[in-house]
């Protein structure tokens, strides 16, 4: 449940597809798991199980006792009837043929009649189709005489006598047979067009009846003529004519005095029966036929005529002519009904899902759903900051700057405020757009340097200052490099236990001690220059510094050693120092050993040579021993 039109009459949308294309079941079923706990998403309900059709709907109607709800769709063609004591389906049933409407003959749901799209009409019952009887031609509407049991068919086409005027189909149910039909003026049709007639033939569009006052009866024709029949006398009392296209909607008012008619142009005329001229006239703006026109009546006894079309429902105060509220659905609209006695207003669309609109400002909610209500209390009492989280605000100097200056009044998408108005986002950039071609460029650099200054912030990480040890603490905090926000008491740094390690003196790591270096190869001793433990120097200074000191004589004070560790694979050639890591000594062959300063092994390769071309091996060192016996002199740490 979500507010679609906030306002001075707000909208609750209860239930409906929030899209215009239906989603796949598996991708609804994934998105529904994923969205629960979603803020967004709390307030959200199913009031009716399985409320919905398989493609589209297309009529729903309410029992007069207010506990079922019947709607019919597709596809496959079927109807479904609703239990509002239980909120749920009570079942279903497939029919032959597409349903085009259908009517609620009793109190409940137990005797229906529907009128199927290939010319039939058929009674149901709870235990199935009851009958089945075939109409002459196509039917467009049903209305039902209660006082005298007959249902009224308008149809399409001419009568066969040879009139040339449309019929009204008539049938008795109390006797079980079809009466005369009324004729009704439609037009003329091409000659020899057979009984169905042209495709451009004249039709009887809409039928309504007056039930509750005079039962008067009233049929909108293709020509934009009303007709009125009196079911007493069996005949025409008057016609009511001069309208701009198709009547395609009638409705009598509660008191029976007044008629409102659509158009398929979008207009909307009110008559007094009583004044053969219009007493308001109003435009529903889209150009579209006028689908549904149902008078409603608020709990303060104010008059409203509710318009609709397959784009918008349109409620107006009858007696002023201004707009009272619009829903605008995502979805075309093929029929709307209203709950009596209630704010609630259910629609058959296009969608999977059929909607249900309440409107707290038309009436309470109805007795099956009573808990809207409290819902629409909490909700107002909530406070909104997601209404204008899409809108930009504007002030009118900047909106005639874009050019949307004649829109303020006449859209929802302008919403005043203050001294300006806030504007839908998208419809900001389109005209930002619009005005300025440029602005994708401006955009595109601005994206670029927001992109740059978060890796920028990324790179400051997080920093604590400590009294001792402060290398410690910035290795401790380096580990959290990869997270988004650095905790400075992780670990170590917020035991209290080991406290004194960055604060007592006496706790401060000796990186000159031989266990540091030990520990840490690759850390660089503050205060010998140029020195690294590892002896990693990828630099090539310092490898020529570290060839020349090999090349000086030892050191005369005794006290001091230095140990390095070279290789080369040329006597006399440039040295190169390694780690000690990579000395770790390896299954190969005993190497030459040069008595001198600098101790280490020659680089090996285990390419195979020709025994015929050996080279000669070097003379072997005075005072070397046997290959074969290992010697502690040859030793690299013993010679330490």
């Amino acid at each position: 449940m979500k507010l679609t039109n906030p306002g001075s009459v707000p909208v609750y949308t209860v239930s409906g597809p929030s899209t215009a294309r239906p989603l796949p079941d598996w991708l609804t079923r994934r998105r529904k798991r994923s969205a629960k706990y979603d803020p967004e998403n709390l307030n959200n309900f199913e009031l009716l199980q399985e409320f919905e059709f398989e493609e589209a709907s297309n009529c729903v109607r309410v029992s007069e006792d207010g506990h079922w709800i019947m709607s019919t769709g597709t596809y496959k063609p079927q109807f479904h009837v609703h239990s509002t004591d239980e909120l749920s389906l009570s079942f279903s049933r497939h029919t032959k043929s597409e349903n085009t409407t259908f009517l609620l003959l009793s109190e409940d749901y137990t005797k229906s009649l529907h009128l199927q799209s290939d010319r039939s009409l058929e009674f149901h019952t709870p235990m199935g189709c009851h009958y089945e009887v075939r109409l002459p031609r196509f039917g467009r509407d049903l209305a039902y005489l209660r006082q005298n049991t007959e249902v009224l068919v308008p149809a399409v086409g001419l009568s066969a006598d040879g009139s040339g005027l449309g019929e009204v189909f008539r049938l008795d149910l109390e006797r079980g047979q079809f009466l005369r039909p009324w004729q009704v003026e439609v037009g003329e049709d091409e000659a020899n067009s057979g009984l169905q007639g042209s495709i451009n033939v004249g039709a009887v569009n809409v039928a309504t009846v007056a039930e509750s006052t005079h039962g008067l009866c009233a049929f909108g024709t293709s020509i934009g003529t009303v007709e009125f029949f009196d079911p007493r006398s069996k005949g025409r009392v008057a016609v009511l004519g001069g309208h701009d296209g198709e009547v395609t909607a009638l409705d009598y008012s509660h008191d029976g005095l007044s008629l409102a008619l659509g158009t398929s142009t979008g207009q909307i005329r009110v008559f007094d029966l009583r004044n053969p001229r219009p007493i308001l006239k109003k435009d529903q703006g889209m150009g579209l036929p006028i689908k549904n026109l149902i008078h409603l009546k608020t709990p303060t006894d104010e008059r409203k005529l509710l318009s609709a079309d397959k784009r918008i429902i349109k409620i107006w105060d009858e007696q002023s002519g201004d707009l009272w509220t619009s829903i605008e659905p995502t979805v075309d609209i093929n029929f709307v009904t209203h709950c009596p006695d209630s704010g609630m207003i259910l629609t058959a669309n296009e969608g999977k899902q059929m909607h249900s609109f309440f409107i707290p400002s038309l009436g309470l909610a109805p007795k099956w759903c009573h808990f809207l209500d409290n819902l629409v209390h909490e909700m107002e009492n909530e406070t909104r900051n997601e209404t204008y989280d899409n809108y930009k605000f504007l002030t009118v100097p900047e909106l005639k700057s874009l050019s949307l200056s004649h829109l303020i009044g006449k859209t929802n998408l302008l919403r005043p405020y203050m001294h300006g108005y806030f504007v839908a986002a998208k419809l900001y950039d389109q005209a930002r757009l619009i005005a300025n071609p440029y602005i994708w460029e401006e955009e595109r650099a601005k994206r670029i340097k927001e992109k740059v200054e978060k890796e920028r912030s990324s790179r400051i990480r997080g920093v604590k200052k400590v009294k001792v040890n402060q290398k410690l603490a910035d290795k401790i905090l380096q580990k959290q490099e990869n997270r988004a926000k650095v905790d400075t008491n992780a670990g170590i740094l917020g035991d209290s236990r080991f406290q004194n390690l960055f604060e007592d003196e006496d706790f401060k790591v000796d990186e000159t001690s031989y266990e540091f270096r030990a520990l840490n190869p690759s850390t660089k001793v503050p205060g010998d220059e140029g020195y690294q433990p590892g002896g990693n120097n990828n630099n090539g200074d310092s490898s020529e510094g570290s060839g020349e000191e090999s090349n000086d004589a030892p050191s005369d004070d005794d006290d001091d050693v230095v140990m390095k560790v070279s290789s080369s694979r040329a006597e006399g050639g440039r040295v190169r120092d390694t780690a000690f890591g990579s000395r770790a000594q390896k299954n190969t062959r005993d190497s030459k050993i040069r008595l001198t300063d600098l101790v280490g092994e020659k680089s090996i390769t285990f390419v195979p040579e020709s025994k015929k071309k050996g080279k000669p091996q070097p003379p072997t060192p005075a005072g070397k021993r046997h290959e074969g016996r290992r010697s502690a002199s040859t030793n690299t740490f013993r010679r330490l």
